[in-house]
């Protein structure tokens, strides 16, 4: 019974589009140090990438609008003198990253104005970091910007601590000291609270200013790595991990409540490592899997996880990364874009798209999203200040205009329809004959069934007319061979059938009935008399003939809707044949053409599709 429902979603029909290779981002020299990491970061400015590189570390920045093949020789972010780990794009201004590295240091960059990989200078200039963070003994594996506190940076190292860093000063002022090396961390939406994982099988809530734990429980029980990451506004957590069969799982937690919603939720046995990543406006869950190409997704309700759908390819990523959402088409129902690493040469953009044929903003799947502008500076927020970033109300941006600013708690007005006035009180008037039924023109199966119906219905009073017209012939002539046992039955008429018992021995007949003539002698006659003569059947025929007026007037009715319905599909199927057409005139006169024209051509594809069904 349960089958029979389909829960319903704005997001149950998102589809993950891949982008032909001649889009992508080509000829990169991805980094391929074995830590878990997830090798590129992107904001709606730039793509960063951990280069391989001999003789120190170093990392790629690539404008998101230069795609295709990337020259031999690029400028590379140079100045670590191990492999560089992990980078960060601070949320508040989007030239500004950080990046960690095995040599321990953490250092902050900014993009040049104006960087561009294509340069017509015989050598390539490299930039250098603008300020250098030190104070880990050991290699610095992740690095992560806080959301709302502008200049806030966290970093995870292998002396198993978590130091948190004024950019501006270069200063840490804060450290949360694990019992063995982390391997994720993520904020809260207001930068308060951080969740991190580690190798000791333990998930850590911490209230960071008070540099303790206010949680702790134990995670996934595999022995490969987990993750985690803070579900936006939510007070909930996801987390990725194994189980001790080596499955992959996933769980929904709640902090203050020792044990996972619902348990842990098995996925699959692949071996590599399950990298989770949260969108707020939509509240979906990815799932991003380390050699595999799949991408699954999940959206969040009554607190458990709705299975969506599942993005496949044949490419498997190594690393992923998340466009924020103030960065997507929105012109294209654009509702999450990723950038996967394929083979450790190029990366692929992946749009996950709503399919719907309006070309108007749809403010139902973009609620307002988070900016640029912080909630607190660096000092408020060390002083304790609390606060969600303001937001940006996407409609102005989908209009071409500069962001516009609402609160941190707007919620979008939700339409409604304008109540219906009440009707009018009406003097009750007196029944008047109901004129013939005409019904409005409904599917072709509900007519036929309509028609056959009615046809049906007066068929069989016909035919038991009929039968009954048959009785009465055959009766007149089945009385020679009946006995007549009740021919002394009494009748209520005050004659006496003294005929029926006296005369005509040798034909015997049936005594009359109480509604008929008393005198039997005439009762053969009058009964063949009235099976033969029209006035037998003269009370039923008006009747008759206005039911078969009306059912006249029904088949004329139906045959001209049928008309105009076999009109209306000749035309529809002109249209999708014209439309079939210019589709592939398209493709012959595009060819390799733009991404543009190459995604119109795909909608107009789908349109065709939906056409056809």
């Amino acid at each position: 019974m349960a089958g029979r429902f389909v829960r319903a979603s704005k997001y149950r029909h998102v589809f993950g589009k891949s982008t032909k290779k001649e889009f992508c981002y080509d000829n990169l020299h991805i980094s391929r140090n074995a830590w878990d990491t997830n090798l590129v970061k992107v904001n709606p400015e730039y793509l960063s990438v951990n280069w391989e590189s001999g003789g120190g570390g170093a990392f790629a920045v690539i404008p998101l609008n230069e795609r295709g093949k990337v020259p031999d020789q690029i400028p590379l972010f140079l100045g670590h003198t191990a492999a560089v780990l992990d980078t960060d794009w601070s949320p508040h201004n989007d030239r500004i990253i950080a990046s960690a590295s095995d040599d321990g240091k953490v250092f902050i960059w900014e993009v040049p104005q104006g960087f561009t990989l294509h340069t017509d200078a015989e050598e390539v200039s490299h930039v250098s970091p603008v300020s250098k963070l030190v104070g880990h003994s050991r290699k610095v594996g992740h690095v992560l910007f806080n959301p709302a506190a502008e200049n806030i940076l966290a970093s995870s190292s292998g002396d198993m601590t978590i130091k948190l860093w004024d950019i501006t000063t270069g200063q840490a002022g804060l450290a949360l000291k694990h019992t063995d090396m982390v391997q994720s961390l993520s904020w809260s939406s207001d930068g308060s609270m951080l969740v991190t994982t580690s190798r000791d099988k333990k998930l850590r809530v911490w209230d960071v200013r008070q540099e303790k734990p206010v949680h702790e429980y134990a995670g996934h029980e595999g022995a490969k790595n987990s993750r985690a990451v803070w579900m936006g506004e939510h007070n909930r957590i996801a987390t990725t991990g194994f189980s001790r069969m080596s499955e992959r799982q996933i769980g929904l937690w709640e902090p203050g409540r020792k044990d996972p919603i619902g348990g842990f939720t098995s996925l699959d046995s692949i071996s590599g490592v399950c990298m989770p990543f949260w969108d707020d406006g939509s509240n979906c869950l990815y799932l991003a899997g380390k050699g595999d190409g799949n991408i699954r997704y999940f959206e969040y309700e009554n607190d458990k996880f709705e299975f969506l759908s599942e993005y496949k390819s044949a490419d498997p990523q190594r690393g992923i990364a998340f466009l924020p959402r103030r960065g997507i088409n929105l012109h294209e129902n654009e509702v999450m874009r990723a950038y996967k690493t394929i083979n450790d040469a190029y990366i692929e953009p992946i749009s996950f798209t709503v399919p719907r044929r309006a070309e108007t903003f749809q403010s139902d799947i973009y609620p307002p999203a988070v900016g640029l502008k912080s909630a607190m500076s660096a000092k408020e927020w060390f002083d304790g200040k609390t606060g969600v970033p303001p937001k940006i109300d996407l409609e102005s941006v989908y209009e071409g205009n500069a962001p516009v600013e609402v609160a941190a708690d707007y919620k979008p007005p939700v339409v409604t329809p304008a109540p219906a006035p009440a009707p009018a009180p009406v003097a009750k008037k007196e029944p008047e004959p109901a004129p013939a039924p005409v019904r409005s023109p409904g599917t072709m199966t509900d007519q036929k069934a309509s028609i056959s119906a009615m046809a049906n219905k007066f068929q069989d009073n016909e035919e038991e007319e009929e039968d009954s017209d048959d009785d009465a012939e055959t009766s007149s002539f089945e009385e020679i061979s009946r006995p007549a046992p009740r021919a002394t039955i009494p009748v209520r008429s005050p004659v006496k059938p003294q005929p029926v018992t006296t005369t005509v021995p040798a034909v015997q007949a049936k005594p009359a009935s109480p509604i008929k003539s008393p005198h039997a002698a005439a009762a053969p006659v009058s009964r063949a008399a009235s099976a033969t003569s029209p006035s037998a059947v003269a009370p039923s025929s008006p009747a008759v003939e206005a039911s078969l007026q009306q059912i006249k007037q029904l088949l004329e009715q139906q045959g001209k809707v049928i008309t105009a319905q076999s009109e209306k599909i000749t035309s529809q199927t002109q249209m999708i044949t014209r439309l079939a057409t210019e589709v592939e005139t398209l493709k012959k006169r595009v060819g390799a053409g733009t991404q543009d024209q190459s995604e119109r051509i795909r909608q107009l594809e789908l349109e065709l599709e939906a056409a056809r069904s």
